[in-house]
């Protein structure tokens, strides 16, 4: 092999190189680990139920313990008032 063989074949090796050089972070990001933990926790996702239950906000929550507060409160009859 000639001399100019041998420099096609190292050209060849640096543009392979440069090329894989500069895909490196999408090669990892598709291929890494991190890229495997991804698919699990999407396998892993993809087998989870949603469950309804009722809904309440925390305002509706509070107005009704108010009202059972009120509800226990003792009061004073209206007669009652009048005696004072």
């Amino acid at each position: 092999m000639s001399l100019v063989s041998w420099l096609m074949i190292a050209l060849l090796a640096l543009a392979v190189a440069a090329v894989v050089g500069a895909e490196w972070p999408k090669l990892t990001a598709r291929f890494g680990a991190e890229a495997r933990s991804g698919r699990e926790r999407a396998r892993r996702k993809a087998a989870l139920k949603v469950v309804h239950t009722e809904f309440r906000t925390e305002s509706e929550e509070f107005a009704e313990s108010v009202k059972r507060d009120l509800a226990e409160l003792p009061t004073i009859e209206e007669s009652d008032r009048r005696k004072r």
